[in-house]
């Protein structure tokens, strides 16, 4: 099944995030904000975050996962649904705390930075790894990610079921990632999407004051 023309590419983080992020410009890889001193808020597992540390991408582009800024193909992912349930150890957000960036597959492909793409969470040992585009159509499970019922275009569903041929790795299918090297600027972004008006008010009051002309949507859809 081919992929969604534009191919849109999501990124979550906590507002508490935000101003460093604001005032960088762009979205930074796990190890280039580490090298720029910046200590963002963690919202990610912390073995999930230990294997992406040594996990190597292949060469080119070359690195581990953390030299890349990770997109999923859809929001309302299972991560942001583990740190909704109070499941990630040391994160005390909650969905509403967490935004969602924006973006797509051509527009950060049109920046000229190496990318790479996972077919399931890059963290997985047997998800296979592309840099050829002509491969998304046919590597990223489309048909699971956007069947119906939909919400914004994305299928409501993404629990993994055992016992169905179909769905049996649908969770570790809907993790597809697509990494891109070292940063992301923000300006290729198309939004940022937000839990309601209250988040919406507080982010834009970021985003103005950084100069930015972002622009922040209430998204109840990509959100539990």
């Amino acid at each position: 099944m081919p992929a969604p023309k534009p191919t849109r590419l999501f990124h979550i983080t906590a507002i508490a995030n935000l101003p460093a992020i604001l005032a960088t410009g762009a979205l930074l890889s796990k190890n280039r904000g580490a090298a720029a001193g910046i200590n963002y808020q963690n919202i990610a597992h912390a073995g999930a975050q230990g294997a992406r540390a040594v996990r190597a991408v292949p060469d080119p582009p070359g690195g581990v996962v953390h030299d890349f800024v990770p997109f999923y193909f859809a929001p309302r992912s299972p991560m942001l649904y583990a740190i909704n349930g109070g499941r990630v150890e040391g994160c005390a957000w909650r969905q509403a705390d967490i935004v969602h960036f924006e973006t797509t597959v051509e527009n950060v492909t049109a920046l000229g930075q190496p990318f790479v793409f996972y077919d399931r969470n890059a963290t997985l040992a047997f998800s296979a790894a592309y840099t050829d585009l002509a491969q998304l159509d046919t590597v990223v499970a489309w048909d699971l990610i956007t069947e119906r019922p939909q919400l914004d275009g994305y299928c409501r569903f993404w629990h993994t079921i055992q016992a169905s041929e179909r769905y049996a790795e649908r969770m570790e299918r809907r993790q597809a990632e697509f990494l891109v090297k070292d940063h992301t600027p923000l300006n290729c972004m198309t939004r940022i999407g937000v839990i309601d008006a209250e988040r919406q008010a507080l982010v834009q009051g970021l985003v103005a004051q950084a100069g930015l002309p972002l622009r922040v949507d209430v998204m109840p859809d990509w959100y539990f």
